[in-house]
C-alpha cells in the first residue's frame, strides 16, 4: 500500500471516531437524562444572573412592588429538526406571538438563541415541557409584580422585559432598586385606595374623560395619595398600549385651565401686597369690557361685594376689579413664585410644563385671576394651593420618604394673609359654591373651579375642567386636597359644574380620609355669620 494510501485511511478512521465520539456522547446525555433516544429533548432550566430588584412600599411599610422568580421560554433552532412543527405547537399556547413569527424565530438553523416567551406562568411552562420538542430551553428570572394590582399604577410606572425602569417610581428609582436598595415612598395606601375608589365611582356617576385627586401634607410636602384615572395596571402593560389614556399620570402629566380655584389665590396676592385689604369692597353689578372680550358672573348677586363674598359667590367680576388693584407685574410675580409658571419639581419622570402667555396683557392677566389662559398641571396648582394651609410657605411636594429630608420653606404670603383667605374659603364651603364638600366635623376650607375646555382659539361651552382645592381643617390646616374631573357629564340629578360633581367627590375622599390620618372632629355648634352683603342675594352661582 501507498503512503498516501496509508494517509487517506488514517483520515477516515479519525473521521469515523469522531462520528462515534458525538453518537456516544449524545447516548450517554440522554442516558443521564433519563430520555430514551426516541424523546425529544427540552434542556434543564438555564438560570440568569440573580440580579434581584428590590421593593418598593408604602410609608407605613405596605409591600406595593416587589420581584418575584418567573420562567422564560428560548429556543436553539440550530438543534430543532422539524421548524414547523414546532411553531405549530407553540402557536396552539401562544396565539399572541403568531404562526409566521414563531416560524420564522425558528427555522434558522445558523442561530442557536431566540427568545420566544418571557415571563410565563408555572401552568404555561408545565405545558411547554409536555410538548417534548427538542431545542426549547428555560430561564429563570426575577419578574416585577404589583401585588396591590392597578392601586398607585400611575406613580409606580413600569420596568421593561429586562426588569429595567421605563416609566414612574420604577424609572425614578432605577438605581437605587437595581442595586437592591427599597424605597419608601410618601404614600398611604389607605389613602390612596380612598382617592382611587372615589375616582372610580366619579367616572360612573359623570361619564368623565378622565380624572386626577392629590393629597398632600402641607407641612412636609409629602405626597399621601396620587390618583389617575382612568386607572393603570402594572401588571399588564401590555393591555395598555401607548397611546391608551391610563398610560398618563394625569394629576403631573395632564395641564388644565382650573377655573375659580384660582380666585383664592389672586386674593391673596393682592392682601398680600397691600393692593386691598379684607373689607375692600368692589362693584360686581356690572360687566367689565377688555377689548372684544367681555368678563360677566353667573349670576347677579349684588351691587357690592367684599372679598370674602367674591369668593363665597365665585365672581369672576370682583376677582377681576381685585386683579386690577394688584396690577400686572406683581400678579406676574406672585405666579412665579408660586411655582405656576414652571412644571412642578416630583420625583417622578412626565411633570407637564404649563401653558402661558407670551406675555401677560391687560386681558391674560384678567382671564388667569379667574383660572382662564392659564393651563398646569393639578399637582402644580395644588403645590401653590398647600401655602394657604402651611403658614403662607411653600413646601417642595415629593414622593420620597425621607425622614432625614431637610428643605427650608420658601416664603409665598404671610400666615395672615394665609389665615384670612382660609377663612374666605371656609365661608365658601359653609354657604357658598363649596357647600356640598363640606364634611361635618372636619372643617373644610375649599373653593370650586369650573373652566370651560379650550376649543379652535375658543372655549366649548358644552365641556367643562371641574375642580375642588381644600385645606382642612380650617382651623389649623394639615392637609391639602385637589380634584380635578376632565369634562363630567350632568345627568342623574347631579351638575356638570365644581359645586355638583368635583366638590361632592372631594368631600367624600375627606369623610374618608381624615379618621385615616387621625384629624380630630369637632363639631360646631355657632357657624359664622353671613357678612359681606350689601343687598339681597337670591341666587348662588354654580362655578
Amino acid at each position: 500500500m501507498s503512503e498516501a494510501s496509508r494517509d487517506r485511511t488514517r483520515l477516515a478512521g479519525l473521521v469515523l471516531c469522531g462520528v462515534f465520539v458525538v453518537m456516544a456522547g449524545r447516548g450517554g446525555y440522554l442516558a443521564l437524562s433519563g430520555k430514551s433516544a426516541g424523546d425529544a429533548v427540552i434542556t434543564a432550566d438555564q438560570a440568569a444572573p440573580r440580579l434581584v430588584r428590590a421593593d418598593i412600599l408604602d410609608r407605613n411599610g405596605e409591600l406595593i412592588a416587589t420581584s418575584v422568580e418567573t420562567y422564560s421560554l428560548w429556543a436553539n433552532p440550530s438543534m430543532i429538526w422539524d421548524a414547523e412543527e414546532v411553531a405549530i405547537g407553540l402557536n396552539q399556547m401562544f396565539p399572541e406571538i403568531g404562526l409566521e413569527t414563531l416560524k420564522s424565530k425558528l427555522s434558522d438553523p445558523k442561530r442557536k438563541f431566540e427568545w420566544v416567551k418571557r415571563g410565563l406562568t408555572p401552568r404555561q411552562r408545565e405545558a411547554v415541557m409536555a410538548l417534548k420538542f427538542e431545542g426549547l430551553n428555560f430561564r429563570s428570572e426575577m419578574r416585577r409584580a404589583y401585588p396591590l394590582g392597578e392601586l398607585a399604577g400611575a406613580v409606580l410606572g413600569q420596568v421593561d422585559l429586562d426588569g429595567k425602569g421605563i416609566a414612574g417610581a420604577e424609572r425614578t428609582f432605577n438605581a437605587e432598586l437595581k442595586a437592591g436598595v427599597p424605597v419608601h415612598l410618601t404614600l398611604d395606601i389607605e389613602v390612596q385606595t380612598a382617592l382611587e375608589a372615589e375616582l372610580a365611582a366619579a367616572a360612573t356617576d359623570y361619564d368623565m374623560d378622565g380624572a386626577a385627586a392629590i393629597l398632600m401634607d402641607t407641612h412636609t410636602g409629602e405626597i399621601l395619595g396620587m390618583a389617575s384615572w382612568p386607572a393603570y395596571d402594572p401588571n399588564r402593560p401590555a393591555d395598555f398600549p401607548a397611546n391608551h389614556p391610563a398610560r398618563m399620570n394625569r394629576a403631573i402629566g395632564a395641564v388644565y385651565e382650573l377655573g375659580s380655584v384660582f380666585k383664592p389665590l389672586t386674593i391673596a396676592a393682592a392682601l398680600e401686597a397691600g393692593a386691598v385689604h379684607p373689607d375692600s369692597r368692589f362693584n360686581v353689578s356690572e360687566p367689565i369690557q377688555l377689548g372684544r372680550f367681555t368678563v360677566t358672573d353667573t349670576h347677579k348677586f349684588a351691587e357690592t361685594a367684599d372679598l370674602t363674598e367674591i369668593i363665597v359667590q365665585s365672581s369672576n367680576i370682583g376677582t377681576v376689579h381685585v386683579a386690577r388693584a394688584l396690577g400686572i407685574p406683581r400678579q406676574t410675580e406672585f405666579l412665579k413664585a408660586a411655582g405656576l409658571l414652571d412644571k412642578a419639581a416630583i420625583e417622578l419622570p412626565g411633570s407637564e410644563a404649563p401653558i402661558k402667555p407670551e406675555h401677560m396683557t391687560e386681558v391674560s392677566a384678567a382671564t388667569i385671576s379667574y383660572g382662564h389662559g392659564l393651563s398646569v398641571t393639578p399637582l402644580a396648582f395644588l403645590s401653590a394651593f398647600a401655602a394657604l394651609g402651611n403658614g403662607g410657605e411653600l413646601m417642595p411636594p415629593t414622593l420620597r420618604l425621607d425622614p432625614d429630608r431637610k428643605w427650608k420653606p420658601v416664603p409665598l404670603m404671610s400666615a395672615v394673609t394665609a389665615e384670612t383667605v382660609t377663612r374666605m374659603m371656609r365661608e365658601s364651603v359653609i354657604r357658598g359654591t363649596g357647600e356640598t364638600a363640606d364634611v361635618e366635623g372636619y372643617r373644610v376650607a375649599g373653593k370650586t373651579g369650573t373652566g370651560e375646555k379650550p376649543l379652535n382659539g375658543g372655549y366649548d361651552k358644552n365641556a367643562n375642567i371641574s375642580s375642588f382645592a381644600a385645606v382642612f381643617p380650617e382651623d389649623g390646616p394639615q392637609y391639602a386636597l385637589i380634584v380635578t374631573l376632565d369634562d363630567p357629564k350632568a345627568r342623574a340629578g347631579r351638575g356638570a359644574t365644581a359645586s355638583g360633581s368635583s366638590a361632592p367627590v372631594a368631600g367624600r375622599i375627606i369623610e374618608r380620609v381624615a379618621p385615616i390620618l387621625g384629624v380630630t372632629p369637632r363639631f360646631d355648634t355657632n357657624r359664622p355669620l353671613r357678612t359681606g352683603f350689601s343687598d339681597q342675594t337670591p341666587e348662588r352661582s354654580a362655578l
